[in-house]
C-alpha cells in the first residue's frame, strides 16, 4: 500500500527542529522583548559593535540559534563549545584558531559556549584575557541564573539578555510553519494542537520533536482515513512513549504538578506523596518539583510556619548534593512537612495587594525623615531629620511613626489565626493600639 502524504524529506536526515532552525534574525519566533523594534538586542545589533553577552533562558527558546545569527550579522567566524563536553584543551584550540583568523583577516571570533554554567571557575577564567584583548566575542548560553553560576569577572564583561519561554502564540506559529513547509499535507486537530503546545512547556525544540514523532506515527498508521491528521489519540501514543508513564491515562505534566500542589495545600500528606512519586517515576525533573515546593512554602504556608520555606530550601540543596535516588527522600520530607504544616495565604495575598497598590500609585517620593544623610549637604536638605530610632523607644517601637510616602497608607498583611501567625496577629494588634494612643 502506498501513502499519498506529500512529506518533504532532506537527503541527509536532520531532525525537524534543525531543518526549521531560523536562517535570519527576522525568522526567530518569540523573544520580542529583545528583538522587537527599539529593544535591547536589536539596538545592540544595529550599533554594529559586537560585544560579549550571556543568553539566559530555559531550554528550547533559541539561544544557540541567536548566537549563530549574531555571528552572521557581524560577519564573524563562529566557534561552538559545549561546557558538557569541552575542557581547557578545547578552549586552547579555540584560541589557536581565533588567533589564526585574526592574523589572516583581522577579525575577532565569536565563541559560543553552551551551558556555560557547567564550566568551573578556572575554565571560565580561561576566557577572560581573550575577551579583554578582543580576540573573542564571548557568547554564553545558560539555563541557570548567571548571577550565581557565572564568574563575576566574566559576567562584568558581558551583557546579560534574558530569553523567555515561548508562549502559546509563538509555539502555535512554529506548528504552522512546520505544517506549511516540512510537513506539507499534514493537519492537526484543535485539541491535539492545544495538547502539544501545553506539553511543550515553552520549549520550541521539544514541541517540534514531538510534532515530528506524531507525524511519523500518522505516516505509519494502518488507518487510511487518518493518514493526514494528527489527533489527540495519536499524540497520546507519542507522549506515552516519550514520557514513560508520565502521561498515562491522559494526564499531562501540569495536571500532576497541580495535583501535588493542591494535595499539599489541602494538608493530605498521603496524596501529596503519591503525586510526588508519580512525577518522579514518570521522569519529572526533581529540581523543578523542588522549585515548586519553595514557591508553595511561601504561597500556602507563609508565616504560619516559616520553617517550611527553610525545609524546602534544605531539601533542594540536599538533592543537589546527593542526586537521585538518595536526594529524592529529602524532597519527600519537604512535601510531607508542608502538607502537615499550618496553612496561610496571608503573605501571598498581601504581596499581590502590594503589587497592585504600587502600580496604581506610581513612584511616590521617600519621606525626608526616612532618607539617609551621609553628607553635610543631605543633612542641610533635611534628610533624616526627626527620624525616630525604634530601638531607643519603649517596646522598641516608634508609635505613630509614618513609613509610607506622604499621602499614602494601606494595610496589605492580614495574618490568619493559624500557627505562628496567631502570635503575629496579637503583636500587630498591640502595636496598632500604641499607634492609636499617639493620634
Amino acid at each position: 500500500m502506498s501513502l499519498s502524504l506529500n512529506f518533504k524529506t532532506a537527503p541527509n536526515y536532520q531532525p525537524l527542529a534543525e531543518r526549521l532552525r531560523p536562517k535570519t534574525l527576522q525568522e526567530i519566533v518569540g523573544q520580542e522583548q529583545l528583538l522587537g523594534p527599539g529593544k535591547p538586542l536589536t539596538v545592540a545589533l544595529l550599533s554594529q559593535q559586537p560585544h560579549s553577552m550571556i543568553l539566559w533562558g530555559p531550554p528550547g527558546v533559541g539561544k544557540t540559534t541567536l548566537a549563530r545569527l549574531i555571528a552572521t550579522a557581524f560577519e564573524l567566524p563562529f566557534i561552538a563549545l559545549s561546557a558538557v563536553l569541552a575542557g581547557v584543551k578545547e578552549i586552547r584550540d579555540a584560541v589557536i584558531q581565533a588567533e589564526f583568523t585574526r592574523n589572516q583577516s583581522g577579525k575577532s571570533t565569536l565563541v559560543f559556549v553552551d551551558e556555560v554554567h557547567r564550566f568551573n571557575k578556572s575554565q571560565q577564567d580561561a576566557f577572560l584575557p581573550h575577551v579583554e584583548s578582543g580576540l573573542f566575542v564571548f557568547v554564553g548560553a545558560t539555563t541557570e541564573n548567571p548571577s550565581f553560576e557565572v564568574n563575576s569577572a566574566l559576567l562584568s564583561r558581558a551583557a546579560v539578555y534574558v530569553l523567555a519561554a515561548l508562549d502559546e502564540s509563538a509555539l502555535g506559529h512554529m506548528i504552522d510553519i512546520a505544517l506549511a513547509t516540512e510537513l506539507q499535507g499534514l493537519q492537526i486537530t484543535a485539541d491535539a494542537r492545544e495538547m502539544l503546545i501545553r506539553c511543550a512547556d515553552g520549549d520550541g525544540r521539544k514541541l517540534l520533536n514531538k510534532l515530528e514523532l506524531a507525524a511519523q506515527a500518522v505516516k505509519a498508521s494502518p488507518d487510511t482515513s487518518a493518514l493526514s491528521l494528527i489527533t489527540v489519540e495519536i499524540l497520546q501514543q507519542v507522549l506515552a512513549t516519550s514520557l514513560r508513564r508520565f502521561d498515562k491515562g491522559g494526564d499531562v505534566f501540569y495536571e500532576q504538578i497541580s495535583a501535588l500542589h493542591k494535595s499539599v495545600r489541602g494538608s493530605d500528606p498521603d496524596a501529596a506523596l503519591y503525586w510526588l512519586v508519580r512525577m518522579l517515576d514518570g521522569g519529572a525533573d526533581p529540581r523543578y518539583i523542588a522549585r515548586r515546593m519553595i514557591r508553595l512554602a511561601s504561597e500556602d504556608i507563609g508565616l504560619a510556619d516559616p520553617r517550611a520555606l527553610q525545609i524546602c530550601l534544605d531539601a533542594t540543596e540536599s538533592y543537589e548534593r546527593l542526586g537521585s535516588p538518595e536526594g529524592e527522600l529529602a524532597l519527600a520530607q519537604a512535601v510531607v512537612y508542608c502538607a502537615v504544616a499550618a496553612k496561610s495565604n496571608a503573605l501571598y495575598t498581601a504581596y499581590k495587594a502590594a503589587v497592585a497598590f504600587v502600580k496604581e500609585n506610581g513612584s511616590a517620593a521617600v519621606p525626608l525623615h526616612l532618607r539617609n544623610a551621609p553628607t553635610s549637604l543631605m543633612k542641610e536638605l533635611g534628610f533624616g531629620k526627626a527620624y525616630r530610632y525604634a530601638h531607643d523607644e519603649e517596646h522598641a517601637y516608634a508609635a505613630g511613626e509614618q513609613y509610607f510616602p506622604e499621602g499614602l497608607k494601606a494595610r496589605f498583611y492580614h495574618p490568619s489565626n493559624r500557627g505562628m501567625e496567631d502570635k503575629i496577629a496579637e503583636k500587630l494588634k498591640y502595636l496598632r493600639s500604641l499607634d492609636k494612643a499617639e493620634e
